[in-house]
């Protein structure tokens, strides 16, 4: 504790104007350095196929979470914590469920339509009225369990990969808040500073390359070299990073980011759904996760930034300032933006 006590005596010492920056990057050490340290496991294991992946993966999730309550609670200090991460308030109540149900809908759109884009630009090997793929998925997992055929049409087990991403999108919603607490809850509002662009690919790439420890180890982009992995994984988290710092700063709120972040996790095995039988995918180039993914999402966002739809709604004025510390001091972060003290 006595670091930490020491660590804001220091930043009192240094311009406010610098104060913004260093802070973001204490939250860039902590988060990255957590998320190294929960993976090393992994690296000194089997990688992906350790038996530990799942447990690994869901803590790493947390780990931009503890990085921002620790920013919060032990070096910021500031009053109205639970609204510097994006937690409170949940008003005007009307936009706030609007842009939770844009948390449902948005991240499946995003998902669906990279195949078809996908399909046409000859990248993502599709089978849209069969499901040949997925059928043959089945299959082998039937024959596996000591069973013949499938005991419903294949287009009513496809309409019900709809219900359970809806189911999945509310089991992931805690994890996702791990993430979405740090990423757009505290991080991006904190960027907001330094311009619209420069907050959505900073806060992008910061996001894509915190998943390093498992890109590298072969996770999202199977058939690229790690390098690559990394590289594409960063382009995707600006892309998708976007979209739900949209849904966090129209919204003045975390909960949209969170909810769209579980709903997209839970969506994102769709391409196997309306993959042709016996065909690869090659995720540099194909579904969510590559380049002709991002054509139709880049335009929406092109258009959102042209409209100026990246500002931050107004909101009713909070009972206490929080932009002042604890010491009197204002925090221009923080002054700036109503949502301050903040993408895969």
């Amino acid at each position: 504790m006595w670091r930490m006590e020491k660590l804001r005596m220091l930043e009192e010492r240094v311009p406010v104007v610098d104060q913004n920056a260093r802070r973001i990057l204490y939250f860039v050490i902590i988060s990255f350095g957590l998320a190294w340290a929960v993976a090393l496991p992994l690296w000194l294991g089997d990688g992906l196929y350790d038996e530990r992946f799942s447990l690994v993966a869901g803590a790493m999730m947390f780990t931009p979470a503890i990085a921002a309550l620790v920013m919060v609670f032990l070096i910021e200090r500031a009053p109205g914590k639970a609204a510097a991460l994006g937690l409170w308030p949940l008003k005007p109540a009307k936009r706030f469920w609007l842009f939770m149900a844009l948390g449902l809908i948005v991240p499946v759109v995003l998902v669906l339509q990279a195949l078809p884009v996908g399909a046409l630009l000859g990248v993502y090997p599709a089978d849209f009225q069969n499901f040949s793929g997925y059928r043959q998925m089945l299959e082998l997992q039937l024959a596996l369990a000591g069973q013949k055929e499938l005991q419903m049409p294949i287009e009513a087990l496809v309409a019900l990969q709809f219900v359970n991403v809806l189911v999945g999108a509310l089991i992931n919603l805690v994890p996702a808040l791990g993430e979405e607490l740090g990423w757009r809850g505290w991080l991006l509002p904190k960027l907001m500073r330094y311009g619209t662009v420069p907050a959505i690919i900073i806060s992008g790439v910061l996001w894509g390359l915190w998943h390093a420890p498992l890109i590298l180890l072969g996770y999202n982009y199977p058939l690229a070299p790690g390098w690559l992995g990394v590289l594409m994984m960063t382009g995707m988290c600006i892309v998708v990073g976007a979209v739900f710092g949209w849904l966090r700063l129209r919204s003045n709120s975390v909960w949209p980011a969170a909810l769209a972040h579980g709903t997209f996790n839970a969506a994102a095995g769709f391409y196997v759904i309306f993959l042709a039988a016996g065909q690869p995918v090659d995720t540099v180039h194909a579904t969510i996760l590559g380049w002709s993914g991002w054509i139709l999402p880049l335009l929406f966002i092109a258009i959102l930034l042209a409209v100026k739809r990246f500002a931050p709604s107004k909101q009713p004025a909070p009972e206490a300032n929080p932009s002042l510390s604890t010491t009197g001091a204002v925090d221009p972060a923080a002054q700036g933006n109503t949502t301050h003290t903040g993408q895969m």
